[in-house]
């Protein structure tokens, strides 16, 4: 197919500023129809086959998210097909792919090269994935693994990454490692559960949920703490004394007192790696955890070489992205959102833009 070949318009799922006054704020989200823009050197057209939701579209919505631009379209996440491209040679036509969702950061091991941003909701980049259509960079997708299909491989890319970059870059997870995952039942969280133990290491959760603590278990966690309970450290504490262990390093979502809590279980110059504070956002350094030369790290999504790793690992150890819900088509977006606000999944919300698109080439 050429570009001459493309469809003239695409239905997106765009944020529109919240038509009423009331509070707390809940901008609107709304399906458009958008021209698809001519192909430029280097661009690809991707068919959607499905999108995935992250917490960031809901706190969009909420305004509590930075660079919010009104009439962009919103999401990160999404995997589908090449049909279309600048070059009619091009050998990614009919390809299955997801898209990288990030900019600014390409292979840096420390931090991005450039103005970093994710893909949805924003001024930058201009494109989102709750779409039927996506005009893209060539160089910013990757062909999706063979064993997964295209609801699995959108839920993989945002959650992908952040959980690589936290546990294996800067966690520095390794088989025989004991690590801690606070929060389990978020995408970020279980993929990290899921690859810290594909690397041989033994993974212990926390959640406010007996359900999502028993999910994980079945998942291959060796136990999990309610962390609502105040004694859960504790108890955390016992489990690896039987074992002669301590931790080797936390990986965590939430902020708040989670090194202060951690640091008598934590091994002397033991990792706590924070990719969110959805809890609270000050984590107190206390003095022991300085003796035991404990180090507290920032971790963000990661690069495209960190992407780029994380699939082959994945592919090579026939990962599979846990979804908890599949909706259908496009018209059912707001469906998804009321599903995040309750909290109750275990895994990734995800779109069937197939199931019910009225997408025709």
């Amino acid at each position: 197919m050429t570009s001459r070949q493309i469809p003239r318009t695409t239905r997106s799922v765009v944020i529109q500023k919240q038509a009423s006054a009331k509070k707390p704020v809940y901008h609107d989200a709304v399906i458009v129809e958008k021209e698809i823009p001519a192909l430029q050197r280097g661009e690809v057209l991707v068919r959607m086959s499905a999108a995935a939701y992250n917490h960031r579209e809901h706190w969009q919505r909420k305004g509590l998210y930075p660079g919010i631009h009104f009439g962009a379209t919103f999401g990160a996440d999404g995997a589908g097909v090449v049909v279309a491209a600048h070059d009619p040679k091009d050998a990614l036509l009919e390809k299955r792919v997801f898209l990288t969702p990030m900019r600014g950061w390409k292979s840096d091991p420390e931090a991005p090269e450039g103005k970093f941003a994710t893909l949805g909701g924003g001024r930058y980049p201009p494109i989102g994935t709750l779409s039927e259509y996506v005009v893209v960079e060539r160089d910013e997708v990757i062909p999706s693994p063979s064993h997964l299909d295209d609801v699995h491989a959108a839920a993989w890319p945002l959650a992908g990454l952040t959980a690589w970059r936290a546990a294996i870059v800067n966690a520095n997870v390794q088989s025989g490692h004991r690590i801690l995952i606070t929060g389990i039942g978020g995408g970020v969280a279980i993929t990290a559960l899921q690859i810290c133990l594909a690397q041989g290491a033994t993974v212990y959760v926390t959640s406010s949920s007996a359900d999502k603590i028993k999910r994980a278990v079945e998942l291959g966690a060796k136990a999990g703490f309610n962390y609502r309970d105040e004694g859960w450290a504790k108890q955390l504490g016992a489990a690896l004394k039987k074992e002669g262990a301590v931790l080797n390093s936390v990986i965590d979502g939430s902020g708040g007192d989670i090194l202060t809590q951690t640091t008598a279980v934590l091994k002397h110059g033991g990792r706590v790696v924070v990719y969110g504070t959805t809890a609270a956002p000050i984590i107190p350094m206390t003095m022991p955890a300085v003796l035991r030369n404990q180090k507290l790290m920032g971790s963000t999504m990661g690069s495209r070489k960190d992407l780029e790793d994380a699939t082959t690992f994945m592919a090579k150890h026939k990962i599979v992205p846990v979804v908890s819900d599949v909706l259908d088509g496009l018209d059912a977006v707001e469906q998804g959102f009321d599903l995040i606000k309750r909290g109750g999944q275990f895994g990734k919300i995800v779109i069937d833009l197939q199931m019910g698109s009225k997408a025709k080439l």
